[in-house]
């Protein structure tokens, strides 16, 4: 249980949040909300130590194990990947280090057999000889394919760095998890497994800021608002939160209506009959009543959301884009293969696909940063490009302020012109004269916006826009990118976001590109492929043929009797499964109470020794293999149910 009490948090001179407490019980998930600037960040700060309040208290259990998902991904580059993931656990790490060496070793007598004995009670005790299978399935859930696990961090790009970070804390399984924008650099299906791990494996206390709505949907319990500069906390998702709040605020409305009603009849009563003798002790009476009356508090919220407003200078022409054939290889690996299309004037395309499979990649050919192998691409006529990247340090860099950052790009236009741009997008004041390599996430994203804005061209690319923004801010650049009139080419998991801009849905495979003009609700209708949903198992990899899974139609009598069969068949494999597991688990647990006898490597010869390893070895990798085996049982098991129950 964490405890805070009467906390309060400036930045400068302004008040973030202030006599607030709150308690975060055991085992529950807290989704952590409110406007950029308001404190969400620095909240986890607080609760990891990494910072102290203005005032208040934050009582943690001397005993409970915080974990916080650091940005050092460059500090590993020579280590494993998988290594990277079990230094989560650097007591596990620290023994079985030790352990490798003295079994390296020529001989081991007298202490050295002791040490090893108790190396393996720490190995034990920290599930150390399920680690590996335990690692390699939290980095294949988070995307990262296997190969690359026994390979160098050097080898992977920095957004699948972050990946293997969040590997390497989930495997730590700490009691209180802290996670800022987890899903950020994240694929739709990595996403999806990392929902269904919080939400019924974790069993820790989670804290999670998210912009994700359809994330904090999945995971959360309860919800923290940063509003008002204060902390509430309501129970629920973030819909039900959304709810609640907009309840609790029409009800404060209504209290200042009825408020302002009363006084005003109150008024104009003493105004009328103060002078008249007959009526003078009741106007007086009123006077009192007024002067005794509260007027309810009604606090400005801090949800401000940014005004976007993309214009272009000058039209394009008709066709803006056409793409022959594109093919790409990196490292004799095809990226792109066959890729074709055509883009009109005005249209908003989302490009959309599993990860890795060259969405980005196709930005960058498009753009000039790098050669496509085989195929040509041709902008249009007067086509002029702004360019949103996914990594905002590639465009913001340097110590300079936001001010001059902007006023570079335009050194034409008034300092007025710059002031305002920057107010309109939520940076105003002394924030202006921060330097750009300190602006949080959502703050860049927001200055490159007003680079847009400023720059008036007439298309827009733009890969993962919302990431770091708040959810004011999504929807507000959606309903900007719906008003312009030029033409947006965006790359994004964000279902919500594509729902609302795209008109021309770009779908990435293996073999190609399918192409289809509407909305992604359309494109679901056609096909029923959905790749930014959250209704398909994280597990399923087969597509539903036709229409949406809520659509399916009623199974016959026929199809249910044949349903119950795979379903008793599909039981009995999940049971064989689960019992391979328990009996491969006795198993080592056998091996495991043989180095625990007393001076066992000290009466033992080497060679049963090694042997007892192998053997451990042995059965750690089947029972990876039987516990994968059980997992895809039990989720096909659940599916047929759930098909059964339609």
């Amino acid at each position: 249980m964490i405890n805070l009490t009467d906390l309060a948090i400036n930045f400068g001179n302004k008040s973030l949040f202030e006599n607030s407490s709150l308690t975060f019980d055991p085992g529950k998930c807290y989704g952590i909300v409110g406007a950029n600037g308001t404190g969400k960040s620095t909240l986890l700060r607080l609760i990891s130590g990494d910072e102290k309040p203005v005032s208040g208290t934050i009582s943690v259990p001397a005993k409970i194990n915080i974990g916080v998902l650091r940005q050092n991904h460059f500090q590993f580059e020579n280590i494993t990947v998988t290594e990277v993931v079990l230094l989560g656990k650097p007591k596990l790490c620290d023994a079985i280090r030790e352990k490798d060496k003295i079994l390296q070793s020529e001989k081991f007598e007298g202490e050295t057999g002791i040490r090893l004995g108790q190396l393996e009670e720490i190995i034990a005790e920290e599930d150390g000889y399920v680690a590996e299978p335990f690692a390699a399935e939290i980095l294949s859930g988070l995307g990262i394919d296997e190969q690359y696990h026994t390979g160098p961090m050097s080898a992977l790009s920095g957004g699948y760095k972050l990946r293997v970070l969040l590997a390497q804390l989930l495997f730590q399984q700490p009691d209180v998890l802290l996670l800022d924008e987890p899903t950020n650099h994240l694929d739709i299906i990595s996403i999806r497994w990392l929902e269904n791990y919080l939400s019924s494996q974790f069993k820790g206390t989670l804290l999670v800021i998210s912009h994700d709505r359809n994330f904090l949907n999945a995971v959360a319990s309860h919800i923290v608002d940063i509003d008002y500069e204060e902390l509430r906390l309501y129970s629920g998702n973030y819909e039900q939160f959304l709810e609640s709040k907009i309840l609790a605020e029409t009800q404060k409305l209504k209290e200042l209506e009825t408020f302002n009603r009363k006084t005003a009849e109150m008024q104009a009563f003493i105004d009328r009959f103060r002078a008249k003798a007959t009526k003078a002790r009741q106007a007086q009476s009123r006077v009192k009543q007024l002067d005794k009356m509260e007027v309810p508090e009604v606090k400005q919220s801090s949800r401000i959301a940014p005004s976007f407003c993309f214009e272009q200078s000058r039209n394009s022409g008709r066709t803006v884009l056409t793409v022959n054939n594109l093919c790409k290889l990196f490292a004799e690996k095809t990226v792109l293969k066959n890729i074709s299309f055509e883009i009109q004037r005005g249209e908003k395309v989302a490009i959309i696909g599993p990860n890795g499979i060259g969405k980005s990649t196709l930005l960058k050919i498009i753009l000039g940063e790098i050669t496509a192998d085989e195929g040509i691409f041709e902008w249009g006529y007067e086509t002029k490009i702004s360019y949103f990247a996914q990594d905002h340090h590639e465009q913001l860099d340097g110590k300079i302020n936001s001010f001059d950052w902007l006023y570079s790009y335009a050194p034409h236009e008034s300092i007025g012109t710059i002031r305002g741009l920057l107010g309109r997008v939520l940076i105003s004041g002394d924030e202006a004269l921060k330097q750009v390599s300190v602006l949080s996430g959502g703050e860049s994203a927001r200055l490159l916006f007003a680079r847009i804005m400023l720059e008036k061209n007439n298309v827009l690319i733009l890969d993962e826009p919302t990431n770091h923004m708040d959810l004011e801010g999504v929807e507000a650049l959606g309903d900007a990118l719906n008003k312009f009139d030029g033409t947006v080419v965006l790359v994004s998991h964000y279902r919500h976001f594509v729902e609302k801009v795209a008109d021309h849905i770009l779908e990435m495979t293996s073999d190609g590109i399918r192409d289809f003009s509407g909305s992604y609700n359309e494109y679901l209708e056609k096909f029923g492929e959905d790749h930014l949903g959250r209704t398909v198992s994280v597990s399923s990899k087969k597509k539903l043929p036709g229409k949406l899974e809520s659509k399916q139609k009623k199974l016959s009598f026929e199809e249910r009797k044949n349903l119950q069969r795979k379903i008793s068949k599909l039981n009995k494999q999940a049971a064989r499964f689960e019992l391979l597991v328990e009996e491969t688990e006795k198993k080592i647990s056998e091996i495991e109470s043989k180095f625990g006898i007393e001076d066992f490597f000290q009466i033992t010869s080497r060679e049963e020794v090694d042997r007892l390893q192998a053997e451990k070895g042995r059965l750690s990798q089947q029972l990876s293999g039987h516990l994968k085996q059980w997992e895809i049982s039990s989720q096909n098991l659940e599916n047929a149910k759930e098909q059964f129950d339609l």
